[in-house]
């Protein structure tokens, strides 16, 4: 069996892993420190000059983990002791015995690009619990909140259509059922442009009914598995009596 392909790593210039680590990590640490700014006040107000320094101790963390970023330097283990921590370093250690040189320390543009966007935001976490009192402030709240409420018009529609949905699927005929199927995986496909992660913590509220663009939207699925997965599914319902969960 032939082995997989290298995991994405923004080693490759012009890729999406990339400009991942090149430009929207350092846009997302940007905003969070921003963020953290500008509750300076809030922090005082609440915790008095402990609020201040504990603002300014996360400002100067997560100030050195983009710098570290935007310069390549070796990705360092977790200090702060925490329920995962010690999983987080097992597996830094783990892809350490990946590289062929000894001396060789895993670095932010030549590791695999998943791990490290999620380890960005695991460091982001730790800069946060190192600076009580404000150990437990979210400096994304703000750009969720925006989002959700934004969104509002197309949750709405999106609920209302999948009650009426719900009153009227036992009469639907299969080629009804499947139609409504696939609707439902391209809104669950399209929903991810709305992840604050992908804009680099930009604004993509979904503000209008998604249902209605669906059909707009088809050209710009690159793959689609869709038939075959509806009769992986209709094969399955055939065989098996009982109900069956699929995660994907």
């Amino acid at each position: 069996m032939a082995n997989p392909p290298a995991s994405l790593s923004g080693q490759d210039v012009g890729s999406f892993a990339y400009l991942t680590i090149k430009d929207r990590i350092p846009q997302i640490l940007t905003k969070a420190i921003d963020t953290l700014h500008r509750h300076k006040s809030e922090f005082f107000e609440k915790h008095g000059k402990e609020g201040t320094e504990a603002e300014k101790k996360a400002i100067s963390l997560l100030s050195k983990l983009r710098n570290e970023l935007q310069t390549d330097k070796p990705i360092i283990p977790l200090v702060e002791k925490f329920v995962d921590t010690d999983i987080w370093n097992r597996y830094l250690e783990y892809h350490q015995s990946l590289l062929n040189e000894s001396d060789e320390k895993p670095r932010w543009f030549y590791s695999p690009w998943l791990f490290v966007e999620c380890y960005m935001y695991r460091r982001i976490h730790e800069a946060i619990i190192q600076s009580p009192p404000i150990d437990d402030f979210d400096v994304f709240k703000e750009s969720k909140d925006q989002s959700f409420f934004e969104s509002q018009e197309s949750i709405i529609a999106l609920c209302t259509y999948l009650q009426q949905l719900v009153r009227t699927i036992e009469d639907l005929d299969e080629s009804q059922l499947k139609n409504e199927f696939f609707k439902l995986l391209q809104i669950s496909l399209w929903g991810n442009k709305c992840d604050l992660s992908l804009s680099g913590g930009e604004s993509h509220s979904q503000k209008t009914n998604v249902i209605n663009s669906l059909e707009d939207l088809k050209p710009f699925i690159l793959v689609n598995d869709m038939e075959h997965l509806w009769s992986l599914l209709s094969n399955c319902k055939k065989r098996e009596k009982t109900s069956i969960r699929f995660c994907f």
